[in-house]
């Protein structure tokens, strides 16, 4: 049969203190922030990039269409 776990008492040491470890929490979460930071940005870029790169094709296409349609003009007499 499984005998129940032994429960550590006075015997075990406490853990030590580290007083870097405040330093290195409060480093991971600027980190953290700073990350979080750069993703949102990178995203909002991301969105305005999108919509230049629409609105240019669609001139594109816009200009395209008028040049076509000036040369159907042209070459059909209408």
């Amino acid at each position: 049969m499984a005998e129940p776990a032994r429960r550590g008492g006075a015997t075990e040491e406490a853990p030590t203190y580290d007083p870097r470890s405040f330093e290195r929490s409060l480093a991971e979460q600027r980190a953290r922030r700073a990350a979080r930071i750069a993703r949102d940005r990178a995203r909002r870029n991301a969105h305005i990039r999108f919509f230049f790169v629409i609105a240019v094709l669609l001139a594109g296409a816009v200009a395209l269409g008028l040049v076509a349609w000036h040369e159907i003009q042209r070459l059909f007499g209408l």
